[in-house]
């Protein structure tokens, strides 16, 4: 796991043909928006986050994010400890994100 902050995050992700990006925040919170083509998985789900996860192509890289970082944190030790080996957090998560955004309506 490596904590990327958001320019680092957003530079390496442009240049990443093999990127995926992971949105691990609730359903409320996505609701305010979500960086383009991101993956939704709740970390809060426990287990079923834990399966989903497991599901994923551990081949690729993931750019993890959540409200501050501190989940999305979370979420790539977890990603770690499941044997993924490109996993990025982004620091100070989406409330400091000056990317786009869009809504899922």
């Amino acid at each position: 796991m490596e904590d990327l902050t958001q320019e680092e995050w957003a530079s390496q992700l442009a240049d990443d043909s093999n990127a995926i990006v992971l949105d691990v925040r609730t359903d409320a919170e996505v609701a305010d928006g979500i960086i383009p083509n991101a993956i939704h998985i709740d970390i809060y789900k426990g287990e079923a986050f834990v399966s989903e996860i497991e599901d994923l192509d551990k081949s690729k890289n993931y750019y993890v994010y959540c409200r501050s970082g501190n989940r999305s944190g979370q979420a790539c030790a977890i990603m770690d400890e499941l044997g993924f080996e490109n996993a990025y957090n982004l620091e100070g998560g989406i409330l400091e994100w000056e990317g786009d955004l869009v809504d899922l309506d």
